[in-house]
């Protein structure tokens, strides 16, 4: 008799997972966003997720100013044909303007940044310029108007500059410092509790014994997290014990606005934490077509969004850059931008077969003529955390593809702005 057996992660077709693309839509449905706001001063505003639009309450620049260094004339005096003589009445620095009027047939040495004298509405550079006694000489090669900006040009008063959602960056503390506002109001962090669970995992600084392994999810979900600007709270090592997993469940829902567990929800493990789920909360467990992390749990403990990861390391990482960040960045308002995806000659053979949407972990580079060039890692095993420590991005393989040869060009995803 031929035993009957539901398809397990080592099988490509799964008829009861969910597409990718799915998951990731019920994943977004079922968080909201945090609620509270902080006023912090812009330089520990960095990373920060923008709470309200900020709008400038002045010009910038705030008055009409020269963009090089040069001479300050109308251009009335400015010859058609031929040269003119230009006497100069004085100097316009940057922050001490000329305190007089550029009368007919005069003009003003001025510096880049320093305000238009009255009378002028032209910069000639000083290269285009011949020294002549106390004047100079000019000809008829500037046009009216060049060389000057205008009060306003770059941002006017009332102007929106930056809108709520926006995760700040250098450029925008600046800018922000420029319209002279000296603090900003910003989503407070989320707080995000999270512990690997399995008898068999050591933490750095425990003796190894025979078939135990060093926990290294945890320290993978941390940078992840810190990288986002979350409060992180690692709660270590759980063991695979219904007591102690109930007691870490409750203190994160307590304590944390989303938990994320690491192993435990593939079949045959996810006993005890179905268990203690149908007691604190919800959760549908989720066989998502997808490889590596195939198993994949999300649901609420309490109050808490919770997500159950694999426990293999690159399963960890590709089902939280595809699943959790989403998620966590809508819970903090964070404009959704999506994930840059760009096509890249494939200079390797990927091996697949129809069933599963694959994440496999590749490098990227240009070739001699400028072209995008991708080739794999190496072994591509879920377990392989070096396949993610060397690639800088994610080729992604259709869920129909059938493997990929040579010289075909492939998606991927670039881990600039991803990780």
């Amino acid at each position: 008799m031929k035993i009957e057996k539901d398809p397990s992660c080592r099988d490509d077709f799964d008829p009861k997972s969910l597409s990718a693309d799915a998951a990731l839509e019920q994943i977004k449905a079922g968080v909201n966003r945090v609620k509270g706001i902080e006023k912090i001063a812009i330089r520990e505003a960095l990373n920060r997720i923008l709470a309200e639009d900020i709008r400038s309450r002045i010009n910038v620049p705030s008055g009409t100013n020269s963009a090089m260094d040069g001479y300050a004339v109308n251009s009335a005096d400015i010859p058609s044909d031929g040269t003119a003589g230009l006497n100069v009445l004085g100097t316009a620095w940057a922050g001490k303007p000329f305190a007089g009027t550029v009368t007919p047939g005069n003009c003003v040495r001025i510096m880049t940044g320093a305000i238009m004298p009255d009378g002028a509405d032209t910069v000639i550079i000083q290269e285009d310029v011949q020294a002549d006694g106390s004047g100079i000489r000019i000809d008829g090669s500037t046009r009216k108007g060049d060389n000057v900006r205008q009060a306003g040009e770059d941002i006017a008063a009332g102007d929106l500059i930056l809108t709520a959602g926006r995760r700040l960056n250098p450029a925008d503390i600046g800018l922000i410092a420029s319209l002279g506002i000296a603090e900003v109001s910003v989503v407070r962090r989320l707080r995000v509790a999270f512990f690997s669970t399995g008898d068999e995992l050591r933490s750095i600084g425990e003796a190894l014994n025979d078939g135990a392994i060093y926990d290294s999810n945890r320290y993978t979900l941390y940078g992840m997290l810190e990288r986002m600007g979350t409060d992180i709270i690692d709660m270590g090592v759980i063991k695979d014990d219904l007591e102690a997993l109930e007691e870490a469940f409750a203190i994160a829902a307590a304590n944390a606005d989303v938990l994320i567990t690491s192993g435990g929800v593939s079949v045959g493990e996810a006993d005890y934490i179905k268990e203690i789920l149908a007691k604190l909360g919800k959760v549908d467990f989720w066989k998502v077509a997808i490889k590596p992390g195939r198993p994949l749990a999300f649901g609420h403990v309490g109050d808490a969004v919770f997500f159950g990861l694999p426990g293999n390391p690159v399963s960890v990482m590709v089902t939280f850059y595809e699943f959790v960040q989403p998620a966590l960045r809508k819970m903090i308002g964070e404009d959704d931008a999506g994930v840059l995806t760009l096509k890249a000659r494939c200079d390797s053979r990927l091996k697949k077969r129809p069933g599963r949407v694959e994440y496999q972990r590749g490098i990227l580079q240009q070739d001699e003529d400028g072209n995008l060039v991708v080739v794999k890692t190496g072994a591509q095993g879920s377990g392989i955390l070096t396949s993610m420590s060397q690639a800088n991005c994610f080729i992604i393989l259709a869920i129909d593809s059938e493997g990929v040869e040579p010289g075909m060009y492939v998606d991927i995803q670039p881990f600039s702005g991803l990780v």
